[in-house]
């Protein structure tokens, strides 16, 4: 299956999802990847039956002040999901703004804010084709919070992370010192003919090669593009 990979930005080097969906190639996965958002041309989308994007509204690592996610890229997005293809969002790309509502709209939900980077432990919660086989697992992450806005999204993952910092802290410096959280960590849902995924694990390379996160990859891969 051919995927479309766009990826890198200032907070989340490319690499790190380039080497994350590599062993993903024994299954029959093809990935064609842009790493400068400048490179991306909405008549691509196309030619793929689902794009990975794993890439906030900066153009690179290097060109992080310049944004991509135009007026003109949401509106493609959202006509290839409703023609038909598949959206698997991972992580960062689940990074958006005022500018970008269109695509919030799309992706159904709103990133809020994540801790310092800690121990997170990942859990299916409900069958649906992205989780068949995968089980529970825990790696150091960032752990995103985020709001779900689309009353169709099916929060089929969850995610928990233990307290971090002293209590007294948490209203000084709640970035930080945040208390306990479960969150959703993946959900579903469809708009027009096509498929949307959000996963919210991914940023640091371990997460990506645990055995049961690139089950879940290639599921929800699979199930965004109609193959499952």
């Amino acid at each position: 299956m051919k995927v479309l990979l766009l990826c890198d930005d200032y907070w989340h080097p490319g690499e790190i999802p380039i080497d994350g969906v590599a062993p993903l190639a024994d299954q029959g996965f093809q990935f064609d990847i842009i790493t400068n958002a400048k490179d991306f041309k909405t008549d691509m989308l196309s030619n793929y039956p689902v794009v990975l994007m794993a890439k906030s509204d900066q153009a690179s690592r290097e060109d992080e002040k310049t944004k991509w996610k135009t007026e003109a890229v949401q509106q493609a997005f959202i006509a290839y999901v409703e023609n038909g293809g598949g959206l698997l969002v991972v992580h960062s790309g689940t990074v958006t703004g005022k500018e970008t509502e269109a695509l919030n709209k799309l992706i159904g939900c709103r990133f809020i804010t994540h801790p310092n980077a800690c121990p997170v432990t990942v859990q299916p919660i409900k069958r649906h084709p992205v989780t068949e086989g995968v089980g529970m697992f825990c790696e150091t992450d960032e752990h995103y919070r985020l709001e779900i806005t689309a009353q169709d999204a099916d929060v089929i993952i969850a995610s928990y992370s233990p307290p971090q910092g002293d209590v007294e802290k948490y209203q000084e410096d709640p970035y930080h010192n945040t208390q306990a959280w479960i969150c959703p960590a993946g959900f579903v849902r469809s708009q027009g003919k096509g498929r949307v995924c959000a996963l919210t694990p991914g940023h640091l390379l371990p997460v990506w090669l645990n055995p049961q996160y690139q089950r879940t990859v290639a599921n929800a891969l699979k199930w965004c593009s109609g193959q499952q």
